[in-house]
């Protein structure tokens, strides 16, 4: 073995995609790719201080130090961290994360990154263009290899018009309208609930006090979807959906030339009934877009960015809240 991080002398690297369903983590070299991975299914906790940096190395550390003795990756010189919520509840992440790595793991080089930038770089690679992420929640990223854009992303609460959580809520509201007889309901829908949540009375029980609501919600979106071939309510709520996902795509889509535009995350499987309608409105609303497939997750986009810093040629725009990239001594 030779050099100082890798196998073969190639530059190691650190891939991490940390969001709502957990921690996955890629170890590997600008030469070979990567060599190894490993997941966790606990996500990293969010407090009053944001994205809580001692519990993201609490899991990471060990989970890396397995992967370099297993891959022979010494101690990688690079790592990536693509985080959810990092925009707006990254600050203890970029205060104390590239320093607990470079003392635990002898890093050098640490860049910090919006899960939705991970998404965009997995999904397009280093091309001018938009990414939906959509799954629970949803945001749009787009860029012009100048400066990035967002738009949404901003929770269930507040706005992640289209998500996962979004159809579920709009499949429960129809359903309860149906239930009490106002205009708008769905019957269909109806009888969805009661097989999910038992009574509709316990809907409310089944959601308010959870922390994971957005979650709750998510889960009723399936229900939505297989609704939709028979029930014009379905529908119009899928149909709904897909034109706040174009709006989100088309405030972030570069407006000249020919950008690429393409859709990530877990509503992919929800399938022709709301992708159908969503390739109208991207369609109507992004006309000089071309609309591609991802080429890959989060996790691939962490790991391309890392590949990228390693050998010096990453050429996405920095940003300090969605891309912010640390290097300290050699």
């Amino acid at each position: 073995m030779t050099g100082t991080g890798a196998p073969d002398g190639g530059a190691g690297f650190l891939a991490v995609d940390s969001g709502g369903s957990g921690l996955r983590v890629a170890v590997g070299t600008a030469e070979r790719g990567p060599l190894g991975r490993r997941a966790s299914r606990e996500p990293v906790r969010t407090g009053a201080r944001g994205i809580d940096p001692g519990h993201l190395m609490e899991q990471l550390v060990p989970m890396a130090r397995a992967l370099t003795a297993g891959t022979g990756v010494v101690a990688p010189d690079t790592v990536v961290v693509g985080a959810a919520g990092l925009a707006t509840l990254g600050d203890a992440l970029r205060a104390e994360l590239p320093g607990a790595l470079a003392r635990e793991l002898g890093v050098r080089t640490v860049a910090l990154v919006a899960d939705a930038v991970t998404a965009y770089v997995g999904a397009l690679g280093p091309r001018p263009g938009a990414v939906i992420a959509a799954g629970t929640g949803l945001i749009a990223v787009g860029t012009d290899l100048t400066r990035w854009q967002r738009a949404d992303g901003w929770g269930h609460l507040l706005g992640d018009c289209g998500s996962g959580a979004w159809i579920g809520r709009a499949g429960l509201e129809a359903a309860l309208r149906a239930h009490d007889g106002r205009e708008g309901g769905s019957g269909r829908l109806l009888d969805r609930v009661r097989e999910r949540f038992g009574p509709v009375t316990a809907v409310p029980g089944a959601l308010y006090p959870r922390p994971d609501r957005a979650a709750v919600l998510a889960s009723f979106a399936p229900q939505v979807a297989a609704c939709a071939d028979d029930d014009p309510v379905a529908a119009e709520i899928l149909r709904t959906a897909a034109r706040h996902m174009a709006d989100s795509a088309a405030a972030v889509c570069p407006p000249a030339g020919e950008p690429r535009v393409a859709v990530t995350g877990g509503l992919l499987a929800m399938g022709d009934a709301l992708l159908g309608p969503l390739d109208e409105e991207l369609a109507k609303r992004l006309p000089h877009a071309r609309r591609v497939a991802a080429e890959g997750d989060p996790l691939h986009g962490a790991v391309r960015i890392a590949t990228d810093l390693a050998t010096g040629s990453l050429t996405l725009p920095g940003d300090a809240a969605m891309l912010h990239v640390v290097t300290g001594p050699a």
